[in-house]
């Protein structure tokens, strides 16, 4: 990719979250948030990222402790309330936390994409997603590093916990029309969750060596989207990078794998998102 065509992606990219930013809705009510019935309340913490006019919401949800029974102890944390949306993703990929002109930081990032990466379905708004897990999770470690709140992939188990119960309105085969949709156009989950089933499937951590992804996409049935739906990351999902070795970035075949974030960080209330 030539020095002029990124620069212009980033002044159009840096555009777009501007007039993100001035669009949205304020929230009903500091720290809190309710279903669309109005039924349940949910904590919230909102953060933005240093540098950028990009925010994202986190909801405090119970899940099983730590290498714990399942039906055992559990434990609160901050879980992101929608899948990594293209506007929050392309920060990290295209530096749009850095200004114009000043030095790389030493955070390893994705290898800029030739094509677009939202494989036409759609952007501003839309699931992040084609990433390998090992590009989320240096995701992770940017927003961590940026934040200052430790901030990872959830375990498979934290997953079904908080993507429980079966989600009647998930983005699946029957529904979708072959496309991802935009994050949060479904009612959110008893925990406060968006598209944790159906649209994108998400990863997590495992212990083993294959990369799984939970809860099912666009492209599923209904009976493979649930809270204990997974799939392990196949050689087909990158079949047609040409590159030798073949990228860790991104999975040229896969348009329908994403993630969501979560941090066992205590979050206050005015969280001080300039630091």
């Amino acid at each position: 990719m030539s020095i002029c065509f990124a620069r212009c992606v980033r002044a159009v990219l840096l555009i777009a979250l501007s007039t993100s930013a001035l669009l949205a809705q304020p929230a009903a009510a500091p720290g809190t948030a309710t279903d669309p019935a109005g039924q349940q309340a949910y904590e919230t913490r909102t953060v933005r990222v240093p540098g950028t006019t990009v925010s994202f919401e986190l909801a405090l949800v119970e899940t099983p402790a730590p290498d714990a029974d399942p039906s055992g102890p559990t434990h609160a944390i901050w879980v992101l309330t929608t899948e990594v949306p293209w506007e929050l993703y392309d920060v990290f990929v295209y530096r749009l936390d850095q200004p114009e002109g000043e030095p790389a930081d030493a955070i390893a990032r994705p290898s800029k994409p030739y094509v677009p990466p939202d494989r036409g379905f759609g952007h501003q708004g839309y699931p992040a997603m084609g990433m390998t897990r090992t590009a989320a999770e240096g995701f992770c470690a940017w927003l961590s590093a940026k934040s200052g709140i430790a901030f990872r992939l959830p375990t498979a188990d934290e997953w079904t916990a908080f993507a429980t119960p079966a989600d009647p309105h998930a983005w699946t085969v029957e529904n979708a029309g072959h496309t991802t949709h935009p994050v949060a156009r479904q009612p959110a989950n008893q925990n406060g969750l968006h598209d944790t089933l159906g649209n994108v499937a998400e990863w997590v951590m495992t212990d083993g060596r294959r990369p799984v992804a939970m809860g099912g996409s666009y492209r599923d049935p209904a009976t493979d989207c649930t809270p204990s739906s997974t799939q392990q990351q196949e050689r087909s999902w990158n079949a047609s990078d040409p590159q030798i070795p073949k990228s860790q970035w991104w999975l040229a075949d896969c348009s329908w794998v994403g993630f969501r974030f979560v941090t066992e960080d205590d979050i206050p209330q005015e969280h001080d998102d300039d630091r």
